[in-house]
């Protein structure tokens, strides 16, 4: 009943996209469309003056991008933070715990004006660098590498694997659950930004879905709702698809710890 209750909103956003375009939001009683007019979904991704599709090409590429670059950059870190031994690591770990108690909005102006120093505004680069690096999916990955038995290290290394191979062969492959939760939740937040996007860029094929998506409610004076509601389907079945398509592992990952 609960599940029924928290779908619903996305029922009526779904339905009421099937209506005609330019009709008015239905009432209860006539939410159920009398005749599917799929077409809406075309007339967005395609609309002439408004390029839903290059939004939705921007958020992928954005997106993708970002999950790999955590993924990777967040692995290493965290396998030097839980493997290696070197003079002040606790120190530098204290460093990125204390960087999660500030809000993301603190370091905007000045990751702005460093990527406008960089000339990367309205560039993918913009969109994607800033992102990569995560404190929270760091913290995320060493604590589950710390819960991996050192001896799997030690016979890896007795067998001629390097440090490199250790942590790509090894550590990697026994830490999907860590990797597909820090995915998602990588994927989930790049989505659905808004800020950063708005500041980043300034020309329509740069703007990301989000963003895009608030550009095509103004070009209708927020009064045609069925192609408002087509373009908000359009924006979150991508994060409903990864969500579905994780949740096992999200999961799995979230309790990291909680049992031994």
């Amino acid at each position: 009943m609960l599940a029924i209750l928290l779908m619903a909103p996305f029922v009526w956003m779904l339905l009421v996209s099937l209506h005609e375009s330019r009709s008015s939001i239905p009432v209860l009683r006539d939410l159920w469309p009398k005749e599917a007019h799929w077409e809406n979904y075309r007339f967005v991704l395609l609309h002439p003056d408004v390029p839903v599709f290059r939004f939705l090409l921007n958020s992928l590429v954005v997106a993708g991008a970002v999950v790999a670059g955590q993924l990777l950059v967040c692995s290493m870190a965290a396998y030097g933070f839980a493997r290696l031994r070197f003079r002040g690591r606790e120190f530098l770990f204290s460093l990125f715990l204390g960087s999660m108690m500030f809000a993301g909005t603190v370091t905007q102006i000045p990751t702005f004006l460093l990527v406008r120093q960089l000339h990367w505004l309205d560039t993918y680069w913009a969109l994607i660098v800033p992102g990569i690096g995560s404190a929270f999916g760091v913290f995320l990955l060493r604590q589950f590498f710390l819960q991996i038995p050192l001896e799997i290290d030690e016979a890896a290394r007795i067998d001629g694997a390097g440090e490199w191979k250790v942590y790509w062969k090894v550590i990697l492959p026994m830490s999907r659950a860590a990797l597909a939760t820090l995915g998602a939740f990588a994927f989930i937040a790049t989505w659905t930004d808004f800020f950063w996007p708005l500041i980043a860029t300034s020309s329509q094929d740069m703007r990301t879905l989000e963003v895009g998506l608030s550009i095509f409610k103004n070009s209708y004076n927020g009064q045609n709702w069925p192609l408002q509601m087509t373009a908000a389907v359009v924006t979150l079945v991508p994060v409903l698809a990864v969500f579905l398509l994780l949740q096992r592992h999200f999961v799995k990952g979230v309790t990291i710890g909680s049992i031994k």
